[in-house]
Formats: structure tokens, sequence, C-alpha cells
């Protein structure tokens, strides 16, 4: 009898010896799924706002090569007209070279060098007006050229911010995975 009463008393003893230490084991277990968990959330919303960076930094971007397209287009059609009045005065001052060198060459009658001889005031004022048309074009040039370098500076910082937030995201990526054993 007193074989089985120790027994019996060493039958209730164990499990709560067992049970006795399983909780601080569930306990610890549970406090680490609780970090786990308050981590998981804290890098959940880490990465969601710098997916939000990175959405509204692509927006910026794209709206900035918009903004240099159109200075790019501006400049081309600055240095356009540049050159076709570059061209127009090139054309204007050999036609008066040809007209003053030698007029009876290039008309072979009195009538045509009567022409021409009051056709070179008109052309001279109209090379003068070209000339002060010239210099106005190439401060628009030069204008446009500016305008553009400094909207290509913008969207050359706007893209280092988008290269910056990517590393960034690699970096969290990389802190995120399991590390090999």
């Amino acid at each position: 009898m007193r074989l089985t009463a120790l027994t019996l008393l060493a039958a209730l003893m164990i499990p709560v010896s067992a049970r006795a230490q399983s909780q601080p084991k569930d306990s610890q277990t549970l406090q680490d799924l609780l970090t786990e968990v308050r981590q998981l959330r804290h890098d959940l919303q880490a990465t969601t706002v710098s997916v939000q960076r990175a959405e509204i930094l692509l927006y910026r971007v794209r709206a900035q090569q918009e903004v240099v397209a159109q200075a790019t287009q501006r400049l081309d059609r600055a240095r356009a007209d540049l050159a076709t009045v570059r061209k127009q005065e090139k054309d204007i001052a050999a036609f008066l070279k040809r007209a003053e060198d030698a007029p009876d060459a290039n008309a072979t009658n009195s009538d045509e060098r009567k022409q021409i001889e009051a056709e070179v005031p008109m052309l001279k004022a109209r090379l003068e007006a070209l000339s002060n048309d010239e210099q106005e074009k190439q401060a628009a040039e030069t204008e446009a050229d500016l305008r553009l370098h400094d909207e290509q500076i913008k969207l050359n910082e706007l893209q280092s911010q988008l290269d910056r937030l990517d590393i960034e995201l690699q970096n969290v990526n990389r802190q995120g995975q399991p590390r090999p054993q």
C-alpha cells in the first residue's frame, strides 16, 4: 500500500512539475512571437512609407521629364529660328554684295539695273532688321538653353533621390531576409 501511495504521489507530482516548467517556456514563446509581430508591423509600416515616397518621386520624375521635354522643344525651336534668320541674312548679304560689286554684270538692260538699284536700300533695311531679329533669336536661344539646363538639374536631383530610395528599400529587403546559419 505504501508503494501504491508513493507511486500515486509520484504520478501526481510529475504533471505538476512538468506544468510548472512548461508555463515559463510557453510565456517566453508568446513573448517572442509578440516581439516578432511588432517588428513585422514596424517593418511593414516603414516599407509602406518608402513605397509611398517612391510613388511620389516617380510622379515628380515623370512630371519633370515632361518639363524637360518642353524645354528641349523650346530650345530646338529657338535654334531653328536662329538658323533661319542667319540663313536669310547670309542670302541677302550675298545678293547685296553681288549687286553692289557688279551692277552692270547683273543687269542686261537699264530697267533691270534701275530695279536692282531700287531694291538695294530695301535689302539693306531688311538685312538690318534681320540683324536685330538675330540678336533677339540668339537671346531666346540662350534663355531656352539656360532653362533646359535648370530643368535638367532638377530632373537629375529627383532621379538621385529615387536612387537613394531604391538603395534604402534594398537595405530593408536585405535586413528582412533570413540570414544563413
